[in-house]
């Protein structure tokens, strides 16, 4: 779950401009005074500009407590997460993403910029940690973060108490709709909203069910791929039926030269080979000229969304493979129709 300060607006989740934020102490309300919460992590974060070597990068700089890895289920590819100590003294250490890593240290993926010295704003934080790739998640990048102990953050990024958000994760089989009920009924409590039903104020936070997010997410991803597949598969057929006229054409025109293949001794399966190559030809031909298209667009919007750029080849090799299928397929009826001609009637025809 997050919960975050905002008002409720037509139905919908307002934003927090002019609400009480939370503090670090309804972090710690919620979980020691709810049942079935295994983390209540607070945080905050900022866009801000990270430079090291000579290179700034833009990115998100978020303050939390060393709990938030687990909770996001951040692996690390080198060096440690934040100790105790480090928490408390609110030390100037930072853990780090690949994205930010990449575009700041550059060199080895997980390694290169471990144990530099990071500037951010008004001071300098030591990485001592870099995360594994996550890599995208709708239009974010999840590797393009930088996230430091909390104290350090409300100390030396925001300059205040205030706390955005708080991340809570809910133990194994845990009753979210009756988590939800007590964590609003606490809130409503330490905010001092009163009673709804004697004219309390309304909720001024806002509480998200990212598995219900992940889910909406999930289902609107599943019908843009179902479209796209019917896209897909509505061009294939159009590009098959190209292809079956084309190679009629291309049979009507060659009449005599296929009568006189035949008359010479040529065999049925080896014309219906000729033609039938053809076809693949032609076809793998489109799917090829499809993939550097693909490829050149995939490189240019990449760069444009500062984004990394994959090459798959599995992908690739199969969609030109897909490509010569579709010519084999749609190619047989005309090559079929060559192979059985009559030698006689073809070297007839004008």
């Amino acid at each position: 779950l997050l919960l975050s300060p905002g008002q409720r607006i037509g139905g919908g989740a307002g934003g927090g401009g002019g609400v009480p934020q939370f503090t670090e102490a309804d972090a710690d309300a919620i979980r020691d005074q709810i049942g079935g919460i295994k983390f209540a992590i607070a945080t905050s974060q900022r866009p801000v500009v990270a430079i090291a070597n000579g290179h700034n990068w833009s990115t998100i700089i978020a303050g939390a407590a060393n709990d938030y890895f687990a909770a996001g289920n951040w692996e690390l590819a080198s060096g440690r997460t934040f100790e105790l100590a480090e928490e408390e003294a609110g030390a100037a250490v930072c853990v780090i993403g690949e994205t930010v890593r990449r575009e700041v240290f550059g060199g080895t993926i997980g390694q290169t910029g471990l144990g530099s010295a990071l500037r951010i704003k008004q001071f300098s934080c030591q990485v001592i940690g870099i995360t594994k790739p996550k890599g995208q998640i709708g239009m974010g990048d999840q590797d393009n973060s930088i996230v430091t102990p909390l104290k350090t953050f409300l100390r030396r990024v925001s300059g205040n108490s205030q706390i955005g958000l708080i991340v809570i994760n809910m133990t194994e089989g845990a009753d979210s709709a009756s988590l939800k009920s007590s964590l609003t009924q606490l809130m409503r409590e330490r905010r001092k909203l009163g009673d709804l039903k004697t004219g309390g104020a309304d909720d001024n936070f806002n509480i998200f069910d990212t598995q219900q997010l992940a889910d909406t997410l999930s289902g609107t991803m599943g019908l843009l791929t179902s479209l796209l597949g019917a896209v897909a598969a509505v061009s294939l057929l159009v590009g098959g039926i190209g292809i079956m006229n084309i190679m009629l054409v291309s049979v009507t025109e060659r009449t005599r030269e296929i009568g006189l293949r035949l008359a010479v001794g040529a065999l049925e399966g080896e014309v219906l080979l000729q033609f039938l190559i053809e076809a693949v030809v032609l076809s793998a031909l489109g799917g090829l000229i499809g993939i550097l298209l693909a490829t050149a667009a995939s490189i240019g919007l990449s760069s444009l969304m500062n984004l990394p750029y994959r090459f798959d080849p599995a992908i690739n090799i199969f969609a030109l493979f897909f490509s010569g299928l579709i010519g084999v397929i749609f190619g047989y009826f005309p090559a079929r129709g060559a192979a059985r001609m009559d030698p006689i009637e073809a070297l007839r025809h004008e």
